[in-house]
């Protein structure tokens, strides 16, 4: 059949509380036109991230009821060792209690000042656990993957010639190699297996280990699958566990292809880093054995991580995801080619060409379509990335708006108001206007900095700035 229906059936409901025009106004004027501090409540269609925010099954469901709460060596820790070994291979199994846990735990042990993390794209906590060691993050992602119109099967492939130029010229100053699959921060673009192939042989010839940001695997597994020549008569999860064993450890948030809302994992063959990795996680997160979960949800985790690599659902998966992008593209609105696993990114820079990049453009369109019909969604660009450990700031190399899709969550109905809306916005384009920050932290600003409207002054009390 040409329709690709939900292979699954909807157990239980959550009711969506609907807003006006004019409570979204206030509402958003409240937050500092940041919609990081919305309320909730006041979303009708909530596509800020994917992490976290799917719908669990029912085997999911009574599998937290088989969770054994003991402190240390837990079933429910050995079931869920059991099934993150058997896709990764790797021997050590940590888990945390999200994945920038992981990262943190991760780069503290083994990062100095002045060394260097090399990734397609890093995400944001990535970034920011890398920096906050002294170390620098640096970006090699092929020159296709930041021109959001190039329409190429993996876009998220790391340029093998930067790598080798990096690994010979910075030698053991390059601490780690890593690769984000799938490359959010690129637009959710996936990692061929040669690219990695390729990846694994540089390392092993000037002797540097390699890891994974392994959030969105399994839907990397997929499109790998149904892009990548001589793959298509694989499985997702043989695909999968041929890209764990390429690489030497993983990072992992299971909030996304675990199908669970919270947890992670640090994973690696190396001993001696295991060591030093756990004895920090007893004293940040917990036991080795929970990790800062509970019992219950390392159940979660390993039924989650089983169910992600089924085809049905990986095939309606990225369907659902074409099926917006196929919805904005027909209606001209600038979207990140091909769609990837699991959001569709408007390009913001390309739709807004009236707002300069140093305005914020991707931050006046979230605000739009949060104003126009309650959707939430999130700015990846010069807000999130253009601000640089010196205090200086730059545009991002992208100004994206993400539209991230829970997993299991949403069905075609909420999908087609979404594309309604985006076209709603996008005909009225010209009259959005910039922003200006008014308050943000030093790092990571994008969660809880202030905006207003480029030449306007904002009123507090008596005073005004």
């Amino acid at each position: 059949m040409k329709t690709i229906i939900e292979p699954f059936r909807i157990k239980s409901v959550e009711p969506i509380q609907f807003t006006t025009r004019e409570q979204r106004e206030k509402a958003l004027d409240v937050a500092g036109r940041n919609v990081f501090l919305l309320h909730a409540d006041d979303v009708i269609i909530d596509l800020l991230t994917d992490s976290g925010t799917g719908a669990m099954s029912a085997a999911q469901w009574g599998a937290i009821m088989q969770g054994d709460e003991s402190y240390a060596g837990s079933r429910s820790y050995y079931r869920f060792e059991s099934v993150v070994r058997d896709l990764t291979g790797y021997k050590h199994i940590i888990p945390t209690h999200q994945g920038r846990a992981a990262e943190r735990i991760l780069f503290h042990n083994i990062l100095k000042p002045g060394d260097i993390v090399l990734n397609n794209t890093h995400f944001d906590t990535t970034r920011a656990n890398i920096e906050v060691e002294g170390a620098e993050a640096r970006d090699l992602v092929v020159a296709e993957g930041r021109i959001p119109s190039a329409v190429l099967p993996f876009k998220g492939n790391v340029d093998l010639v930067a790598l080798e130029k990096a690994l010979r010229e910075d030698g053991d100053r390059i601490r780690l190699v890593m690769v984000t699959i799938t490359n959010n921060s690129g637009g959710g673009q996936p990692v061929s297996i040669e690219n990695l192939r390729g990846v694994r042989a540089l390392c092993d010839r000037y002797k540097r280990p390699f890891f994974l940001d392994a959030c969105r695997f399994a839907e990397n597994a997929y499109l790998v699958k149904m892009r990548e020549p001589g793959q298509e008569h694989r499985t997702p999860k043989e695909i999968a566990q041929e890209i764990f064993r390429l690489a030497d450890g993983c990072t992992m948030s299971a909030k996304k292809d675990g199908l669970a809302n919270i947890g992670g994992f640090l994973a690696m063959n190396d001993d001696r880093w295991a060591e030093s990795c756990r004895n920090l996680l007893i004293l940040t997160e917990g036991f080795p054995t929970y990790g800062g979960l509970a019992g219950y949800d390392l159940e979660a985790i390993a039924q989650g991580l089983v169910e992600v690599v089924e085809e049905p659902y990986l095939r309606y998966r990225i369907q659902s995801i074409k099926y917006l992008a196929e919805k904005l593209d027909a209606a001209g609105i600038p979207t990140v080619k091909p769609s990837g696993g699991h959001a569709v990114y408007i390009d913001a820079r390309a739709m807004l060409l009236h707002i300069a990049p140093l305005e914020y453009p991707g931050i006046a369109l979230v605000n739009a379509l949060y104003v126009e019909a309650g959707i939430r969604c999130v700015e990846i660009g010069t807000v999130m990335f253009g601000l640089h450990a010196d205090g200086t700031e730059t545009p991002a190399p992208m100004d994206l708006v993400r539209l991230a899709v829970p997993r299991r969550l949403y069905t075609q109905s909420h999908i087609d108001y979404v594309a309604e809306a985006a076209i709603e916005v996008a005909k009225r384009k010209d009259s959005l206007t910039g922003l200006r920050i008014t308050e943000a932290p030093s790092a990571l600003r994008h969660f809880t900095a202030r905006f207003a409207p480029v030449g306007v002054r904002e009123t507090v009390g008596a005073a005004t700035r």
